[in-house]
């Protein structure tokens, strides 16, 4: 059954890259269940690439195709990470944490351009706290137990708690931006101690439920 606010996208098509997996394969999953023909495409490549070209080329000509078939209500959602918001005080991280703050920026220049074209189209990041996915062991791909444990010491977010993300900012009212990333993180554990958790956007903004295990804080604001 569909959510509310999600009847307008029935039939249509969405593109979601790195759907072989983990954040992507739950988003694609939810657009199928939500009445959406989804096209799912992946490759491994290097983080700059994927973060940096692969999403700029793709915003591009997403933009163009749906201009080209006169789509003047699309939305373009790049998911991103807290990390584009902290940077996190491990030095395997911080060259990730560079293009996720180029995506941070990439996203609200885009919105700005959107809006200086007088479209409709918008534009969201969503910025994820720690996700349970295969990320760690890629980056830490000499020492599996190392990789497992940076899964261990919190609650961690699972994929379909992105895509539930996802499918809240499609489901607003056209008149509804959501802008600023939405920031989810996992709820604080009481065996950790305030300040250490993972994620966290601090600082002004609406606080939105969007799910059990995850909460968002988001920019909204009035749409062309």
């Amino acid at each position: 059954m569909a959510r509310a606010g999600m009847e307008r996208w029935r039939d249509r098509l969405a593109l979601v890259t790195g759907a072989s997996g983990g954040i992507g394969a739950a988003v694609a999953r939810a657009l199928v269940q939500q009445g959406l023909k989804v096209v799912g495409c992946a490759r491994t490549v290097g983080n700059i690439e994927v973060n940096v070209l692969a999403l700029s080329i793709c915003t591009r000509e997403a933009y163009q195709s749906m201009k080209e078939r006169k789509v003047d209500d699309g939305h373009i959602i790049n998911i991103n990470s807290m990390s584009g918001h902290r940077v996190s005080p491990q030095s395997a991280v911080h060259f990730y944490s560079a293009t996720k703050y180029a995506v941070t920026a990439l996203t609200e220049g885009l919105r700005q351009e959107l809006r200086e074209a007088q479209t409709h189209i918008r534009a969201t990041c969503i910025s994820p706290g720690l996700v349970e996915t295969d990320f760690a062991f890629k980056l830490h791909d000499q020492d599996p137990e190392k990789a497992a444990a940076t899964y261990e010491h919190i609650k961690c977010l699972k994929p379909e708690d992105v895509a539930e993300a996802v499918i809240y900012v499609l489901s607003t009212p056209q008149r509804v931006q959501v802008s600023l990333a939405l920031a989810v993180h996992p709820w604080r554990s009481p065996t950790i101690p305030r300040g250490r958790e993972q994620g966290g956007l601090k600082g002004g903004g609406q606080s939105v439920l969007v799910a059990p295990s995850l909460c968002a804080f988001c920019r909204l604001e009035t749409s062309r």
